[in-house]
């Protein structure tokens, strides 16, 4: 099956995402150690949370559009389907 763009810059942007939440989430932790390890962790859970919440989203889109094209696919059969019911009965009369 031929991938389209906008696949694979949602795979692309998943791979990127997911780097971003390892490598953001050690910067967080890093950032804020200063402060103590108690506060650190906090922030570096809030950033987590947020992160994956945006991973959530793009899979979300990809979710979305793998069921559009199956809804597509089906319309299109039963299009199809339609047409040949169709063309017997118009031979008929």
């Amino acid at each position: 099956m031929k991938q389209s763009t906008f696949d694979a810059l949602l795979s692309f942007l998943g791979g990127v995402s997911w780097a971003f939440v390892i490598i953001g989430a050690w910067v967080t932790f890093q950032s804020f150690v200063f402060l103590g390890i108690v506060p650190a962790l906090m922030f570096t859970f809030i950033f987590i949370f947020l992160a994956v919440f945006l991973l959530l989203v793009l899979e979300t889109m990809s979710m979305a559009r793998d069921r559009n094209d199956l809804i597509a696919k089906q319309n299109k059969m039963l299009e199809e389907i339609r047409d040949s019911l169709k063309t017997p009965s118009s031979l008929d009369a």
